[in-house]
C-alpha cells in the first residue's frame, strides 16, 4: 500500500507554471502535492510581477489623468495630495484576492499544499523544511516551478528603501520625485513610464542604443517620443561607474555615469535581469543541468535531464512571460501523463508590454521582413483617427501590420495605445490563420469600436501597393 506521502506528481511553486500544472494533472485523476515556501501563494505573477506592476499601471492612470485630457480638453493635474498608500492601494487588494483565488483552486481539485523550501534528496524524493519541521514525500516526478529572483549586482547595496530592485519597489513608502532606473527592458521600461506619469523626473539608463530591441523599430522609436513627454529621460549607451548612497535615506542619490554625467535622484531601481531560483533545490544531486543565470534547461516537453523531473515558467528562462508559463506547465503535464491534449506551445504568441502607452505585438517586425528578403509593404491605422478613439479621447497610438506582397498575407500585427494588449488577440487569430488583408477588409466589426482599426489599416495597406509606406506615426 503506497505511503500518505507517495505522489504521483510534486510540483515546486504555486506561480503560473506549477498552479496550472497541479490543477490540470488532478483534474486526470492524479495524486498530487504542491510545495510553497512563501506564506502568500501565486508565485511572482501574482505577488511581484505580473500583476502588480499591472495594477500600479492602471493606478498611475487613475491619479494622474493621464487620458483625462483627451476627453476634458485639459489636463487633470496631480495636486499632492495622492499619498502612498493610495497609490498602493488597488494593487495590494488585487494581489490579496488574486492570492486566494490561487488557493481555492488548489483546493477545488485536492492539491495537497505543504508549505517550506524544497530541496532534492534524490530524483523522487523531496524534503520539505518548514516551520513544523523537516518532512519527506515522494513521487513519480516532480514539477520544478519556483519562478526566478531579481539579479543583484554585487556593487549595488540594496536596501529596500531608496535602492530597490523589481521585488521591492512594490513596497515602497513614499512616491518619489525622482528616479533612475537601470535597464531598458519590460520592466524597466513599464516602471518608467508608470512614474513618469505620476510626476517623477526618470532617468532610464540603457546600456544599448535601443529599448525592447524585440519591438517593430517604428512602435519603439513612438514610445520613446511619449516616455520623453512623460518625463523620461532615457539615457542611451550608458552605464553607471559610480553610486554614492547617502546615510540619510532622505537625502539625494549622487549617480555618476562613465561618461561623466552625474545627477541626483532620491530613489534608484535596478531592472537589468532576473535569475532562475533554482540553490534551495539540490539539483546537482540529482543531475539537473543548469544554463545560464541558474535557469534550468529543459526540451521541448520541458522535461530536464533528470528524466522523471520537469521544470516550467521563469526558472527555465525566456521567454518568462506568465501567459506562456501557464501553458508550459499545462504542456509538461500532458507529456508526464500520456494526455495528448496539449503537446505543445503554439509558435506564434503575443507579446504584451504594458507600458503608458501599452505596446503588443505579434508575428513579424518590418525589420525582420527586410532581413528575411520577404517582400512586404505595411498598413497602419490610427486611435484618434476612427470614430471609437474619438470618442475616448485617445490622442495617440496606432496599429501596424505587415503584410507580404505577393499574397497579401498579414505576417505581423503591432499596436501602441489603448487597450494594445487586449486588441492583440485578434492580430493573433489573424496571423495564426494566414488571413489575407482582403479577407479582414470583408470582414463586419461592431462600429464603432477599435477593432475597425484593422480594418482602416488593411485599407491603408491596399493603398501603399505602390511601395509607399506611411511614416506618420
Amino acid at each position: 500500500m503506497p505511503s500518505a506521502n507517495t505522489y504521483d506528481l510534486i510540483v515546486i511553486g504555486t506561480g503560473p507554471a506549477g498552479e496550472k500544472a497541479a490543477v490540470k494533472a488532478a483534474y486526470f485523476g492524479k495524486k498530487v502535492a504542491i510545495i510553497e515556501k512563501e506564506k502568500c501563494y501565486g508565485g511572482a505573477g501574482i505577488n511581484t510581477g505580473t500583476i502588480p506592476s499591472k495594477t500600479l499601471k492602471e493606478s498611475a492612470l487613475y491619479y494622474s489623468g493621464k487620458y483625462d485630457t483627451g476627453i476634458y480638453g485639459h489636463d487633470r493635474v496631480l495636486d499632492g495630495q495622492t499619498t502612498i498608500q493610495d497609490f498602493l492601494f488597488r494593487k495590494n487588494y488585487v494581489i490579496e484576492s488574486l492570492e486566494q483565488e490561487v488557493l481555492k483552486n488548489l483546493e477545488r481539485h485536492d492539491v495537497k499544499l505543504f508549505h517550506g523550501t524544497a530541496s532534492f534528496e534524490d530524483k523522487n524524493t523531496v524534503l520539505i523544511d518548514g516551520d513544523d519541521g523537516e518532512i519527506r514525500i515522494t513521487g513519480d516526478y516532480v514539477l520544478i516551478a519556483t519562478g526566478s529572483y531579481p539579479f543583484h549586482p554585487e556593487n549595488i547595496d540594496f536596501d529596500g528603501i531608496i535602492v530597490h530592485d523589481s521585488d521591492s519597489i512594490l513596497n515602497i513608502m513614499r512616491i518619489p520625485d525622482s528616479l533612475c532606473i537601470v535597464g531598458a527592458g519590460v520592466i524597466g521600461c513599464e516602471y518608467a513610464t508608470i512614474f513618469g506619469v505620476m510626476g517623477c523626473k526618470v532617468y532610464l539608463v540603457n546600456n544599448s542604443d535601443k529599448i525592447l530591441p524585440f519591438l517593430d523599430d517604428e512602435i519603439a522609436q513612438t514610445l520613446i517620443a511619449q516616455m520623453h513627454e512623460d518625463g523620461v529621460n532615457i539615457l542611451f549607451n550608458a552605464s553607471i561607474d559610480e553610486m554614492i548612497i547617502p546615510e540619510n535615506v532622505e537625502d539625494d542619490i549622487q549617480i555618476r555615469l562613465k561618461d561623466g554625467m552625474v545627477f541626483d535622484v532620491d530613489m534608484f531601481l535596478f531592472a537589468a535581469g532576473r535569475s532562475g531560483s533554482t540553490k534551495a533545490l539540490n539539483c546537482e544531486k540529482v543531475g539537473i543541468e543548469l544554463g545560464k543565470r541558474e535557469a534550468i534547461v529543459v526540451n521541448e516537453q520541458y522535461q530536464t535531464s533528470q528524466e522523471n523531473i520537469y521544470a516550467a515558467g521563469d526558472v527555465i528562462g525566456f521567454p518568462a512571460l506568465a501567459s506562456t508559463s501557464m501553458d508550459q506547465g499545462r504542456v509538461a503535464v500532458s507529456h508526464i501523463f500520456d494526455i495528448h491534449d496539449s503537446d505543445a506551445l503554439p509558435k506564434i504568441f503575443p507579446y504584451g508590454i504594458y507600458t503608458i502607452p501599452e505596446v503588443s505585438m505579434v508575428g513579424i517586425t518590418e525589420e525582420q521582413a527586410k532581413a528575411d528578403g520577404i517582400n512586404y509593404l505595411v498598413g497602419c491605422a490610427h486611435h484618434s483617427k476612427v470614430p471609437r478613439g474619438r470618442i475616448m479621447g485617445a490622442k495617440f497610438g496606432v496599429l501596424k501590420i505587415i503584410v507580404s506582397k505577393d499574397d497579401m498575407v498579414i505576417r505581423g500585427v503591432h499596436i501602441m495605445g489603448r487597450l494594445a494588449s487586449e486588441l492583440i488577440h485578434y492580430g493573433l487569430a489573424i496571423v495564426e490563420a494566414e488571413k489575407t488583408v482582403n479577407e479582414i477588409v470583408s470582414t463586419v466589426f461592431n462600429y464603432p469600436t477599435l477593432h475597425n482599426l484593422y480594418k482602416y489599416a488593411c485599407f491603408d495597406a491596399l493603398g501603399n501597393l505602390s511601395g509607399h509606406k506611411i511614416k506618420d506615426f
